[in-house]
């Protein structure tokens, strides 16, 4: 495929991911409630993990550049590049079944959101740790089901037509 049509897609999934988190979420200091996940899994999913820690990285940090909801701070442009990069591991090039949806989201919620994410806000906020964990796990309860059906269903129904009818007429197109 044509690194054209990797930048375009890149950009729109970056931007759709900026107005998801920075303008359509619900944001409090200690918990944001977003559909942000679903460009980057994406991105994930039609690129690969580099690419799609890539393009979170960059939705983080443009993301701050345009709509700043406080001080930059590196930790989560790390936690966003490594989203992308779990969602690549388990998605691209592989089923996307319900199972591997839920194993992708369930380490990215444990290990990034819950873990590093927490430990981010703990040190932006002057709080103690374990008193920013209960919002925060309460928030990511509720989300994980939430999340796992979006991307199954989005999948379904968005994802295979852009990779049939988009991505795969790119490849005949410009193939050798």
């Amino acid at each position: 495929m044509k690194k054209t049509n990797i930048l375009v897609l890149m950009s729109l999934l970056i931007s759709l991911e900026i107005i998801l988190t920075r303008f359509l979420a619900i944001q409090t200091p200690i918990v944001r409630i977003g559909f942000g996940f679903l460009p980057i899994a994406f991105s994930s999913i039609l690129f690969g993990p580099i690419i799609g820690g890539i393009t979170a990285a960059l939705a983080d940090i443009l993301g701050m550049i345009i709509a700043p909801k406080g001080p930059y701070f590196p930790g989560f442009t790390i936690s966003a590049l490594i989203t992308g990069i779990v969602y690549g591991i388990f998605l691209f090039q592989k089923p996307k079944s319900l199972t591997r949806i839920s194993l992708a989201s369930c380490i990215i919620i444990l290990f990034i959101n819950i873990g590093l994410n927490t430990l981010w806000v703990s040190i932006l906020t002057g709080n103690p740790f374990f008193a920013v964990l209960p919002p925060r796990i309460i928030k990511e309860l509720a989300m994980f089901p939430i999340q796992v059906v979006v991307i199954y269903t989005a999948w379904k129904y968005t994802g295979t037509y852009i990779e049939m009818h988009y991505l795969n007429a790119a490849k005949k197109k410009y193939s050798p």
